[in-house]
């Protein structure tokens, strides 16, 4: 009989997990020097903060699980939220992975003011948990709480489990909208016979590419690497992904990072390529996983870097460093994982080598929900010292030499 862990996720649900922590030690995968930073803390008070983005003149928004966005200036909390969509989600237990978990401003935010949430909202079919919404919505110049009636919905998908959503969204440097989606949760991804990764008929298990410029809802880039193509969805950019929890451009390369939540044993760090398949479900990183031995690795794109749940269980992305402040770390690449551990990863010719950071001034125990970036290209650390999502204890770090 198997031996499993419960493991509590951020104010944000239960998994269970084989128990790999009670096998023999590998080798460490993190040979890299470690960097020693300090962090200094941006703000607090925040109820289970899952995302944040910079505005300017000291402004940024927070997204917290439970449904708020609540702006920051100056390191001041605002009272009211500028926009709150909590009845338009799902009724979320006090444990849950569900809820608002992410939002994207539009390249233009400093004059139109669009965002775009990414939120679980009831579901419209009974054989599904919830469903997936990705919605637009202007904000008030002023600040001023905006009413979730104002949005507008881009697209929905019914979601068969709760896990495994996905959530993250970003514009690239082409000014489209890319989301993460997850598989569908339930473990393993057994919907249907090759499961929703590899089923190129639905937006699950995916990252998509949209253009909210043009079209109605939105529009398809005429690029996107299967436009035209019978029986696959245009939105779709790369596939074969688990949990695509969060992700980032190189603002110095436009390269695409991915950091996929693994099923039991690995976590993984992938480069996005156009049309690119990343094989889930039937590889977990580098290794088989269904079927467990002679799988299939012929068209799929290997990660640049794994670890296993000796390590960590919930990989948390990650931005290319691109700043002047921390000093010869241009070009690392710095994620964390969930359980509170941050990392890096830099190129040394054709491979990626994984190194640990250690933060002085940080609390420990803390969860690692997600990273942001400001305008000059310096890191945050956004985290939370609560399981429960009723719970105020979240926390943003910025990251110093």
């Amino acid at each position: 009989m198997k031996k499993y862990l419960i493991v509590m996720l951020w104010g944000a649900g239960v998994m269970l997990l084989p128990s790999f922590v009670l096998k023999k030690a590998d080798p460490n995968p993190f040979p890299a020097p470690t960097l020693n930073f300090k962090a200094q803390k941006l703000i607090d008070g925040l109820q289970a903060p899952v995302d944040m983005a910079f505005i300017g003149n000291n402004e940024c928004l927070v997204a917290e699980q439970a449904g708020k966005i609540r702006l920051v200036k100056n390191g001041k909390l605002a009272d009211a939220p500028v926009l709150d969509i909590t009845n338009k989600l799902v009724k979320l237990m006090p444990v849950d992975v569900r809820g608002l978990l992410g939002f994207a401003l539009h390249p233009q935010f400093k004059t139109n003011h669009k965002i775009y949430v990414f939120y679980s909202a009831p579901k419209s079919a009974d054989n599904s948990d919830h469903q997936d919404v990705v919605a637009e919505y202007t904000l008030a110049a002023d600040w001023t709480t905006v009413g979730p009636e104002n949005g507008r919905i881009l697209f929905t998908t019914d979601e068969p489990g709760q896990g495994d959503n996905g959530g993250c969204m970003r514009f690239g440097p082409d000014g489209y909208l890319y989301i993460g989606m997850g598989d569908g949760g339930g473990g393993g991804d057994k919907h249907g016979p090759i499961g929703n990764g590899q089923n190129m008929n639905t937006l699950l298990g995916k990252i998509l590419r949209i253009d909210v410029n043009s079209g109605s809802p939105y529009g398809i880039p005429k690029d996107n690497p299967f436009v035209g193509k019978a029986d696959i969805r245009p939105e779709i950019w790369a596939y074969g992904l688990r949990n695509p929890w969060r992700f980032s451009f190189d603002n110095r390369t436009s390269r695409l990072m991915v950091s996929d939540v693994g099923e039991g044993a690995f976590e993984e760090i992938d480069v996005i390529e156009k049309g690119g398949n990343y094989g889930w479900r039937m590889v977990e990183g580098n290794h088989c996983f269904n079927p467990k031995e002679d799988c299939n690795f012929t068209g799929t794109i290997k990660p640049i870097a794994e670890y296993n749940h000796q390590h960590g269980i919930c990989i948390i992305g990650g931005y290319i460093y691109n700043g002047k402040k921390l000093i010869n770390q241009k070009g690392k690449y710095f994620f964390a994982d969930w359980t509170g551990p941050i990392y890096y990863i830099e190129k040394k010719d054709k491979e990626w080598q994984q190194g640990k950071v250690e933060l002085q001034n940080y609390p420990q125990n803390l969860k690692i929900t997600s990273w942001s970036q400001d305008q000059q290209g310096e890191l945050y650390v956004i985290t939370n010292g609560a399981n429960l999502l009723s719970e105020v204890k979240g926390a943003v770090y910025k990251i110093e030499k």
